[in-house]
């Protein structure tokens, strides 16, 4: 009988790579109930099982990791042959980025790109998270972080430390009552659902966070930079707020920084074949050098 369902292996290696279904599911846009069906589906057709289940999660059964495996070589070497197929079309290429990198640091720069390349059309992408980069037709992501992110390649573009900042009012407040109690009592700004940033700063900092993790998720920076400074809470930001904290609106609340923390370049295995994406890649990392 001929194998029919590749759509469930593409869903397959998603739940390979995270080993859980509501992980896959998040990526995928589907219920963790819908991916577990369709996992079954597989099986059914395949004949044979490619996850063990258990209490404390799933695992790849022995036939599921060779079966994982040589999925992905398939899917790289189709991948590989569409770009090929691709190549009067390579020029073009799209980076997504947050609009508050693109504003403050990229946009200055981006004529002296055009300048030595005028036949690479340039598209920017505004971009809050890494999934489904494929998927949304983004060549390459430029993502603020610790550059801990799989299944993805990752270079480290800029480094740039974060550290916590608040508008005037909290700021005086720290002041007068010490950090450790303000934010205790303060709304955390996240950039995104999940994100370690507040905690890896208060464990730099050796200070507990509240269990709850209470906070607001604005993934704009640029909107989260405005709402420190209106006193909605406190935020991690970095060297790129300098004009708000030359003008004295916002102001860095603790000598404690994240070293480790910055922008990386991230874009799937292979994609550098593309010669118009490789020569962005080049020019901006020497940019930024």
């Amino acid at each position: 009988m001929r194998f029919r369902s590749f759509d469930n292996l593409r869903l397959f290696d998603v739940v390979a790579r995270h080993l859980s279904f509501t992980a896959a599911a998040g990526e995928l846009n589907l219920t963790k109930g819908a991916v577990s069906y369709q996992v079954k589906r597989l099986e059914t057709e395949l004949g044979f099982e490619v996850f063990v289940r258990g209490n404390r999660g799933i695992a790849l059964t022995e036939k599921g990791k060779r079966l994982w495996h040589l999925s992905q070589t398939a899917f790289l070497d189709l991948e590989r042959e569409i770009v090929r197929l691709r190549e009067e079309d390579s020029t073009r290429i799209t980076v997504g980025m947050a609009t508050y990198f693109a504003s403050r640091w990229l946009s200055p720069r981006l004529m002296t790109f055009m300048g030595v390349h005028p036949r690479i059309g340039l598209r920017l992408q505004p971009l809050v998270d890494l999934i489904g980069l494929e998927t949304a037709h983004i060549d390459m992501a430029i993502r603020w972080g610790r550059g801990d992110w799989a299944d993805l390649e990752i270079e480290p573009l800029l480094p740039c430390p974060a550290f916590a900042t608040a508008g005037a009012a909290i700021a005086q407040r720290v002041a007068d009552t010490g950090i450790e109690y303000v934010l205790s009592q303060t709304t955390l700004l996240h950039d995104r659902e999940g994100s370690r940033a507040w905690l890896d700063w208060h464990e730099a900092a050796g200070m507990p966070l509240r269990p709850s993790w209470d906070g607001l998720v604005i993934p704009d920076p640029n909107v989260r930079v405005q709402a420190v400074i209106d006193g909605q809470g406190v935020a991690l930001y970095d060297a790129l707020v300098a004009d708000e904290m030359e003008s004295g609106r916002l102001l860095k609340i603790s000598e404690v920084e994240l070293s480790d923390y910055g922008y990386f370049l991230a874009y799937p295995k292979g994609a550098l074949v593309n010669p118009s994406l490789r020569a962005f890649r080049d020019w901006i990392l020497s940019e930024a050098r």
